[in-house]
């Protein structure tokens, strides 16, 4: 891939995320309320994110590499502390955020902590996917799930392939984007699908 390329491909992955979480937060504060979301898909997430964005900085991979986790990280700390406050939970809020920075900490005392983490992160992320997919089938209901964020997602993990086999070719990296990849296009599918479903009733 020439190297124009890749960098369209790194600036069109930085700005969809720099407003991926928008249209979920937005539907959410319309609403007043977080149904159809899984609070523990998303710390889950969350969890991922953190453990990805560390494992990125700790190899000193290119920063063009990971530059977008900063910014979904502050867009879903925000998600997830809004669905706390609709469910009425924002007490958890402080709770979450000690055990979620003593981690960030703890996953570079050895190299072993972090190496394990981002083997157990893809498992983490898609634990996260299958819970929502769950919680979407169990209430036969997207409610405010956005199909726009999710399929936003998709982009992002099919990018991010790209750019792992062009610049690092780190495998634990590229079987991850995989299955998120996958579970981002069956969420994304389901969301979609519980909406129309909805409107035909």
């Amino acid at each position: 891939m020439a190297p124009g390329l890749l960098d369209l491909v790194h600036l069109t992955t930085w700005a969809v995320c720099a407003v991926i979480k928008l249209p979920q937060l937005v539907a959410v504060l319309r609403a007043g309320s977080a149904w159809g979301l899984s609070l523990s898909s998303l710390l889950l997430e969350l969890a991922g994110y953190l453990v990805f964005l560390r494992y990125q900085i700790y190899y000193g991979y290119p920063l063009e590499t990971y530059l977008e986790y900063p910014i979904i990280i502050a867009q879903d700390v925000v998600l997830i502390y809004c669905i706390m406050h609709f469910s009425g939970k924002a007490r958890r809020a402080f709770f979450y955020a000690l055990i979620y920075w003593g981690s960030w900490y703890m996953l570079t005392l050895q190299k072993w902590i972090i190496d394990l983490a981002m083997n157990l992160c893809t498992f983490v992320s898609a634990a996260s996917k299958l819970v929502q997919l769950q919680h979407l089938w169990q209430t036969k209901d997207s409610g405010q799930a956005s199909a726009l964020t999710w399929g936003m997602s998709v982009y992002t993990c099919a990018a991010r392939i790209t750019t792992t086999v062009m610049t690092t070719n780190d495998l634990a990296v590229l079987i991850r984007f995989i299955i998120m990849l996958i579970l981002n296009i069956w969420v994304t599918a389901t969301v979609l699908h519980y909406r129309k479903t909805k409107k035909t009733d």
